[in-house]
């Protein structure tokens, strides 16, 4: 026999005789059944246990037919969970009372007396329909979390420069419309962080953000990863999948690096923004979405586009408003507002006591070049703050990049000292990565924290 379901279902019905065949058959398919004669008894048995199903008969009374107790514990059982899953118990006369219970919440009914496989068939496909609901209601939450995180984190656009000053006032005024958005910038300006400040600004900023790398999805995974399957569509294909657009639906989709898009995968994308729906792989079936569409890359779409590299269609498609997010060295007077709300962010998250940066290191900050835009000056920040034992930091605290040091491979081995040779080899590791220890770390062969020991040991 196939392994049980673990969801619990609660049946309540006045017949002894319906709760014990009901018990008995679907006690074959699934772990927990609990069975009750007295609906009074509902808060109760909801309040000790969180039941995936409740089976739940429309009369109580004997010689009741109007269905007005069913409706009332159907009210009941939804007040106590908004979520519940209720399959209503009834009569060949009560029809329509059932149908009326469903536009009162519930999710489907039963007729009595029913056939075995139309009781199972009823409760997989409801539960089906329960398991997507909490799906949707956990990405919300963690959506939820992530934008307080990002908040947190990050705050709202911190910036007093007039290039900044330029961007907020752009998000503003483009937030609470529908436009598509395309933002552009050099890796580490933030542009995902814009994403969600116009998510957040705007009128669906109660449903869903989905951010989607297209850098990270290889073209033979695109279409399933995007639009969705159906079961059976393909090897792996367990289940029915909804792609990211479909969940994203009625909330925003978030594509970065859309620049890496090859010409294919740009035509079919273009042909899901102009339809406004999807088809899952495996079905001619049309799925309409209502999605906001934010895209962003650091390539020069532009040029692409007259190298053929990206299709002119598709760039006036998603770029209604254009925003340029500048590189950090070109708002210098940000730096210190960044530095100071990072060394808070990471003085919090570390526990540290209390820190602060000195005039000459915050100098230092402000002249650097930071390659790595927001993301360098970001890791900086968080170095300085785990590896400084002093409440105020000082220059040699930050590790920065050195573009002036010579990059000729022959700078790392031409001693034979090997501590220096492995000093100058993290150095340029490090360099290469604009400062992200977990890049360097990987591309050396060592766990970050045995890189923070090499840093700390030579003082890098």
């Amino acid at each position: 026999m196939a392994d049980k379901y673990e969801q619990k279902i609660l049946i309540v019905d006045d017949d002894t005789d319906i709760l014990l065949a009901a018990k008995l058959f679907l006690k074959q398919h699934f772990n927990v059944i609990h069975t009750e004669k007295q609906p009074e008894n509902i808060p109760t048995l909801m309040s000790n246990e969180n039941y995936d199903l409740i089976l739940l008969d429309m009369n109580f009374s004997r010689g009741a037919t109007s269905g007005k107790e069913g409706f009332h514990w159907l009210s009941e059982i939804l007040e106590i969970d908004p979520a519940a899953i209720v399959i209503l118990i009834t009569g060949y006369g009560d029809i329509e009372l059932a149908v009326q219970g469903i536009k009162e919440g519930a999710t489907n009914f039963l007729l009595k007396p029913w056939d075995n496989k139309k009781l199972l068939a009823t409760i997989t496909t409801s539960l089906q329909l329960r398991q997507s609901k909490v799906e949707l209601e956990d990405l919300r939450n963690k959506q939820k979390v992530m934008l307080s995180d990002q908040d947190s984190q990050f705050g709202s656009i911190i910036g007093q420069s007039q290039a900044m000053e330029k961007v907020m006032e752009d998000v503003k005024k483009v937030a609470r419309t529908d436009a598509n958005v395309l933002i552009l910038g050099e890796n580490g300006t933030g542009k995902e962080m814009v994403a969600h400040e116009l998510h957040r600004a705007s009128t669906r900023n109660k449903e869903v953000f989905i951010g989607v790398d297209l850098g990270a999805i290889s073209e033979s995974l695109f279409e399933s990863e995007l639009f969705g399957y159906k079961k059976g569509a393909f090897t792996d294909a367990k289940e029915d999948h909804a792609g990211r657009f479909e969940v994203a639906s009625k909330g925003t989709i978030f594509l970065d690096e859309i620049g890496n898009l090859t010409p294919g995968l740009q035509s079919k994308l273009l042909s899901v923004i102009q339809n406004k729906e999807v088809v899952r792989l495996g079905t001619n079936k049309k799925i309409p979405i209502d999605v906001r569409l934010i895209c962003a890359t650091n390539m020069p779409l532009y040029q692409m586009v007259k190298d053929g590299k990206f299709r002119q269609d598709l760039l006036y498609r998603i770029n209604t408003v254009e925003i340029n997010i500048p590189p950090l060295r070109e708002r210098r007077e940000d730096v210190p507002l960044l530095a100071e709300h990072f060394l808070k962010v990471y003085g919090k998250k570390y526990n540290m006591p209390s820190k602060r940066i000195s005039q000459p290191a915050m100098k230092r900050l402000e002249a650097h070049e930071w390659p790595g835009n927001i993301r360098e000056l970001q890791h900086a920040v968080e170095r300085a703050v785990i590896m400084s034992d002093a409440n105020t930091l000082q220059p040699n605290d930050f590790f920065l990049s050195q573009k002036d040091e010579p990059e000729s491979d022959e700078t790392v081995f031409n001693t034979t000292n090997i501590q220096e040779t492995e000093k100058m080899l993290i150095r340029k590791v490090i360099d290469k990565h604009g400062g992200n220890i977990s890049k360097a770390a990987k591309e050396l062969g060592l766990t970050r924290a045995s890189l923070y020991r090499r840093i700390e040991k030579y003082d890098l």
